[in-house]
């Protein structure tokens, strides 16, 4: 619902539980892939990438020569959260750099990854729409329009855009109020997969859209969020005198009006994994084809056995080793590579970037994802150093609570930090690539194509 994702009374509901002669055909969200001329190619092809570039992001194989001194370290963290009453058969740590093992504690064995399992989704969504794909959402109409007034329903054809929110219902009322549209006389009809605000109902979007429609019945979330729009926004006023309405199939008469794109895949993943959004990563899973397609494409992708990666479950049962998280994080980085991105261009950079992660004590320019749940503590990621280059890393720990498992992460980090010396800037490696802060999503007129 909120564009700056500043979560409050909505969100706590929603971790409990988008004319003329046009044929219904041409309606339909295809692919819903951005236009030719705003979508991105490979700058290189993924087979093709520098020897170089293969052999600094490959996950290391071999579990057992690691590094002694830093294994050495992991062993005492280990034992020290053991003398913290946590079980060391409940703990997991992976760390590598380039070509070469520093630690390994367990770190093929699945430990409960709690959002961990984003990085999974993040993985198989990129390999399976790439960054700059788009979802489309439809808006139609069954009747003419007179004197204002359009004489039947307004129909909406859902296209699994995870991020619509109240400034795309504006944006999308504000082109309807520019084709002459101000009263819809019959209903709001919704066919396709449509969510709004975070929610996966369908009439519970619907019902947000109609008042995201008509700034006359906005509620104060929708209020406050166009506020953050640029001066002189128009507010929509279209007022729907039916109901919401879901249809299993796009009714036959339907004509197009507008058509609206999402923002592009990165920058949606970038979002959901700044608050580890978890109706994001429940529709983005479902694009991809469920769980287990998730799984699949993040094991292969990682080089990793699928038992590694098991995302069946409650989250409580849902497991990743270490060795997997930090593979899943390496193979973000060399596919990104391909597109002038990199892993920042979709996690949290520690130190620059809004979200969950603020608060945390973190190394600054560390780009990294959480898991946190009950009693369930993880961090996966890179860690830029001088001596070691950027170290890829993750650690899985059960103790008494989440809370206390991160706080001995981060001291963990800050320990192999000081003794490998920080960076006084991102590597490249680890740098956001800036032309992605002008994407954005957008809605355009189609009636009369």
């Amino acid at each position: 619902m909120l564009k700056n994702l500043h979560w409050h009374t909505t969100l706590s509901v929603i971790l409990s539980a988008l004319l003329a002669g046009c044929a219904t055909a041409d309606l339909l969200p295809t692919t819903s892939s951005s236009p030719p001329s705003e979508a991105s190619e490979p700058l290189v092809n993924q087979a093709n990438l520098s020897t170089k570039q293969s052999n600094s992001l490959e996950l290391v194989t071999n579990l057992d020569n690691s590094h002694p001194a830093t294994q050495e370290q992991i062993e005492q963290y280990i034992n020290k959260l053991a003398t913290q009453g946590a079980a060391k058969e409940n703990q997991g740590v992976w760390i590598q750099t380039g070509d070469t093992l520093l630690a390994n504690y367990q770190g093929s064995v699945p430990q409960p990854a709690a959002s961990i399992t984003k990085v999974a989704t993040t993985l198989a969504a990129l390999q399976t729409f790439g960054p700059d794909h788009q979802f489309v959402t439809l808006v139609g109409a069954t009747g003419a329009v007179a004197n204002g007034v359009l004489q039947g329903d307004l129909v909406i054809i859902g296209g699994e855009d995870p991020f619509f929110v109240w400034e795309e219902a504006v944006a999308v009322g504000n082109l309807l109020n520019q084709l002459g549209i101000k009263r819809v006389a019959g209903n709001l009809v919704i066919t396709g997969k449509f969510y709004m605000n975070f929610q996966l109902d369908p009439i519970a979007s619907g019902n947000l859209l109609k008042q995201g429609l008509n700034a006359q019945i906005w509620p104060k979330e929708a209020e406050t969020q166009y506020r953050t729009l640029p001066i002189g926004t128009p507010q929509p006023q279209v007022e729907i005198a039916g109901s919401v309405m879901v249809s299993p199939s796009t009714p036959s008469n339907v004509q197009p009006l507008v058509r609206h794109y999402s923002f592009p895949l990165a920058e949606l993943l970038k979002k959901m994994n700044l608050y580890s959004n978890n109706v994001m990563v429940e529709i983005l899973d479902d694009a991809v084809g469920g769980t287990a397609a998730v799984g699949q494409k993040a094991a292969e992708a990682a080089g990793v056995p699928l038992a590694e990666i098991q995302l069946k479950g409650s989250i409580a049962e849902r497991k990743i080793s270490p060795r997997a998280a930090c593979g899943m994080f390496i193979a973000i980085e060399r596919y990104l590579q391909a597109y002038n991105l990199t892993v920042a261009d979709v996690f949290a950079i520690i130190g620059q970037d809004p979200g969950i992660l603020e608060k945390h004590q973190l190394p600054r320019l560390s780009v990294i994802k959480s898991g946190s749940w009950n009693n369930i503590g993880a961090l996966v990621g890179g860690l830029p150093t001088q001596k070691q280059g950027t170290v890829w890393f993750a650690v899985m720990n059960i103790g008494e609570d989440f809370q206390e498992s991160h706080a001995e992460q981060e001291i963990l980090l800050k320990s192999l930090l000081n003794q490998w010396g920080a960076v006084p800037s991102l590597p490249i490696e680890l740098k956001p690539n800036p032309e992605r802060k002008a994407k954005t999503s957008r809605s355009e007129v189609i009636a009369g194509e």
